[in-house]
């Protein structure tokens, strides 16, 4: 039983992230490339090498975005090796990403279940998925915003140490709120969600750029608007699965 509900929750992940492949393609990689219209010229390979340094943290964190060097507008790549990944191109590079983001959020997210003992349903799925959403990326981007190819940003590896950190505390403290009917259990919990935005995200030293503060803004919108779609349409498969899986088994 619990193999065929991992299961499911795999196949439930990899739908949403082709989902979420789709929904960035409308509304979040046209932000970025426009967005690197202002970046002054940089040589390509600076771009990629930034790109390079980038971890999975960070990824997940901004909205498993696509990579500025998957998102890159330089033609002369897509022309002369058919992308800028071991030959993949940027939409299948941003796809396989995705998929993967995908799935492990989704096995992820099955893993809490069946420690908690509470089940993914169809009338919860929507709940389990708002949940997700605001401790892996809303309530970290009040401190990290989504951040466009351009923008100045603190050292990559305190970010991403203070965004797990916000990830973790952020989950354990709405799962507290959620799951607990305790009176101390409620308080630690919103002390858990505050924490690490009381000890402060790192900032860069300077917040100048060429790229437009109108641009980041519709940026960081619709980054938080297609991690929300992507986590709403995981629950609601996931409880779809879920109730296929009790079914079979009665």
């Amino acid at each position: 039983m619990i193999v065929r509900y991992l299961l499911a929750a795999l196949v439930a992940g990899l739908v949403a992230g082709g989902v979420m492949t789709v929904a960035q393609q409308v509304k979040v990689v046209p932000l970025i490339l426009h967005a690197e219209e202002y970046e002054g010229g940089a040589p390509a390979h600076e771009h990629s090498a930034k790109a390079e340094n980038s971890t999975f943290g960070e990824l997940a964190g901004s909205l498993f975005l696509p990579s500025p060097a998957l998102a890159h507008g330089a033609e002369e790549h897509d022309h002369e090796d058919g992308g800028l990944l071991f030959g993949v191109s940027r939409f299948g590079g941003t796809l396989m990403a995705n998929l993967v983001a995908g799935a492990g959020f989704a096995l992820l997210l099955a893993g809490i279940s069946l420690v908690s003992g509470r089940d993914i349903t169809l009338a919860n799925g929507i709940f389990w998925g708002a949940c997700a959403w605001l401790a892996v990326h809303m309530l970290p981007s009040l401190g990290l915003p989504p951040e466009l190819p351009g923008f100045p940003a603190a050292d990559l590896d305190a970010r991403q140490v203070w965004w797990l950190s916000a990830v973790v505390l952020s989950g354990a403290g709405i799962w507290l709120l959620a799951l607990r009917e305790e009176s101390w259990a409620k308080v630690l919990g919103l002390v858990l969600i505050a924490a690490p935005h009381l000890w402060g995200a790192p900032q860069p030293d300077s917040i100048d750029s060429a790229v437009p503060a109108i641009l980041a803004a519709e940026f960081a919108v619709a980054a938080l608007a297609t991690t929300l779609v992507f986590w709403l349409v995981l629950g609601l498969l996931m409880g779809l699965a879920n109730r296929k899986i009790v079914g079979a088994a009665a």
